[in-house]
């Protein structure tokens, strides 16, 4: 365990706040964090290094800045608390599991699937519109795009993510890592300028670009000209996103569009430099939603009704759950959809589709002299370790039958033999099997050693039954614990957001949202069953959906694995042979939605 403080930055930060503090009280009146663990002088001159305690705390801290902004003798306590978070992951102390959900966001943002560079002849300017609005607001994504395009000549556009999530949560070298390597290619094929729609891209851009220059595209849009829609008349909040607190030139440009879209603007108690974090900051709801939901609260207290308009994806989301809430973007393009409520947003699943579906379409639209999908992954031997991983099933698969044959162990598993003391228990062997499937789901127990287990033991046709069987009612053990059991524990476990985005698609959707979810993996299987407890799907159309869509998995690994011990013995059959081709073709199915558009309308019918 660490004894000293070995990052001289924190130690920087530690001594300006131990010093500088006057210990006023008026940061910790705004933060419910400072209310909780003290001035940020008590913080600084009580942190213990080799204390995991105060790493952790830092976690707990949004990183808005309100506490900088409000201070009267200028320290900024937020640059400490980052500062322990990079020395609490540089010395291992965190445990980034509670951030998956945000980590494999980002992860999404920087892959070759997901990221595409167009840049035309001669492009000097490109748009960066970050993660979220391209997968909430595709079209407004588009339509800025062309509108854009009339005022700046060979404009690019650049989908990817500024790895902003890494850089909050202390992961400093891979951040650099992913960050320089995006930098050195814009500025290699001559790009010097960019222009962002997301805040937290601007600072990343602001504080990390060197020498290329930043901009958001709404003071390039008060600056130049709006698109050629109707002005109204209404009554709107402005909602300042905690990143961009002192980037006054921003607060006007956003002010002077909306008010040239003839609305009148009421300003809340909090805005501007003084402005509040809508509760996504920091990644704090990972581990704390009531200090996240907390912001929220405020926030809808001060808007006191009226309408929020920002220019920030993720606040517009966060924000949007407990407030009307518009971004920017759609009130300049659908104003009077806007005032009604009636702007078509994405939610999850569906982001990730329209994230594609954009690539996609600028792939066609530009003519790019220089294009690339991202491969750089921040870490030498990622790839390769991504590679290993597809295999490591099959080369452990392997390991054991080479062991198995050398200790001369295949005498004993004959299927006759092996099956035949199985039958011994008569129907209680079944029995036990199925039982010890329907309590792994609940105890969070992988499913796939079991299955496997049961082709071997049952062969291609009662293992599948059984299997079936045993998962279904496994999944609807943990339905029915959640749904009347432990619904406190599971809403503390599982994130908010991603518990509402998954509410709003069931109640959109129905059992289709349980068809998506168990044929493409992009959910953990365990916790998915329950979080349907949590949403209002009944439990006849969830259990029925979750048997079909689970049987072509089922059916693949069963048939795989009943010849396993033939193949032991050195008989490679035909069974063998088709349970691979079937496991790659359940494999295949996440890839293949991705690709053909029409499984996406398939599904939403």
């Amino acid at each position: 365990m660490l004894k000293t403080v070995t990052r001289p930055e924190l130690q920087k930060q530690l001594k300006i706040n131990s010093e500088k503090c006057i210990e006023c009280k008026l940061c910790r009146k705004e933060c419910n964090f400072l209310q909780n663990y003290g001035s940020p002088k008590q913080i600084a001159d009580t942190y213990v290094p080799a204390s995991k305690d105060d790493y952790i705390i830092s976690f707990e801290c949004s990183l808005c800045g309100l506490c900088g902004a409000v201070c009267p003798v200028g320290i900024n306590p937020a640059a400490m608390f980052l500062e322990m978070r990079r020395e609490a992951f540089s010395n291992g102390v965190q445990n980034l599991a509670n951030y998956g959900v945000i980590l494999n966001y980002e992860k999404r943002g920087n892959s070759k699937s997901y990221s595409y560079y167009a840049l035309p002849e001669n492009c000097t300017t490109i748009l960066f519109p970050g993660c979220t609005l391209p997968g909430t607001r595709p079209d407004k994504v588009k339509s800025l795009f062309d509108h854009l395009q009339k005022t700046i000549v060979n404009l690019g556009i650049v989908l990817d993510c500024c790895t902003k999530p890494s850089h909050d949560l202390g992961r400093e070298e891979h951040f650099q890592a992913m960050f320089s390597e995006m930098q050195d290619y814009l500025l290699q094929n001559g790009v010097k300028n960019i222009l962002v729609a997301c805040p937290n891209c601007y600072m990343v851009f602001k504080q990390y670009g060197g020498s290329l220059q930043v901009k958001t595209i709404y003071e390039h849009l008060a600056e130049t000209s709006l698109p050629a829609t109707a002005a109204i008349s209404a009554t709107v909040t402005v909602h300042d996103p905690c990143r961009t607190r002192d980037e006054e030139q921003i607060h006007a440009a956003i002010r002077q569009l909306t008010t040239k879209k003839a609305l009148t603007i009421k300003e809340m108690k909090h805005h501007g430099p003084k402005t509040i974090c809508c509760g996504e900051g920091g990644s704090v709801g990972c581990i704390n939603p009531d200090y996240s939901k907390n912001w929220g609260r405020r926030r809808k207290e001060e808007a006191g009704g009226d309408m929020i308009l920002t220019y920030c994806a993720g606040c517009a989301n966060f924000l949007g759950s407990v407030n009307p809430t518009s971004h920017i973007l759609d009130l300049l393009f659908e104003p009077e959809a806007t005032l009604a409520g009636k702007v078509k947003i994405s939610k999850a699943p569906w982001t990730y589709l329209n994230r594609l579906r954009l690539k996609n379409h600028f792939k066609k639209k530009i003519n790019a002299a220089v294009s690339r999908e991202r491969t750089f992954t921040g870490e030498n031997n990622k790839n390769k370790s991504g590679l290993l991983k597809k295999f490591a099933f099959f080369a452990a698969l392997i390991a054991v039958i080479i062991t198995v044959r050398m200790t001369g162990v295949t005498q004993h598993l004959e299927p006759e033999k092996l099956r035949a003391f199985i039958e011994s228990y008569g129907s209680l062997a079944p029995f036990i099997y199925i039982l010890t499937y329907t309590v792994a789901p609940a105890l969070f127990l992988p499913g796939l050693p079991i299955t496997i287990a049961g082709g071997i033991l049952f062969g291609p046709f009662w293992g599948v039954v059984y299997s079936i069987v045993g998962s279904t009612a496994g999944a609807c053990v943990a339905f029915f614990i959640s749904r009347r059991v432990g619904r406190a524990w599971i809403e503390k476990k599982l994130q908010s957001s991603k518990l509402q985005q998954l509410d709003t698609m069931v109640e959109e959707h129905g059992w289709k949202a349980v068809a998506f979810t168990r044929l493409i993996p992009l959910f953990p299987f365990n916790l998915l069953n329950y979080a349907f407890g949590l949403t209002k799907i009944r439990f006849v159309h969830y259990a029925v959906t979750s048997f079909i869509c689970m049987l072509p998995a089922c059916i693949a690994f069963i048939v795989f694995s009943s010849s396993l011990l033939e193949v032991i013995k050195g008989n490679v059959t035909p069974s063998f042979i088709i349970g691979i081709l079937l496991i790659a073709g359940v494999s295949l199915i996440p890839f293949i939605y991705k690709k053909i558009e029409f499984q996406y309308q398939k599904i939403t019918k």
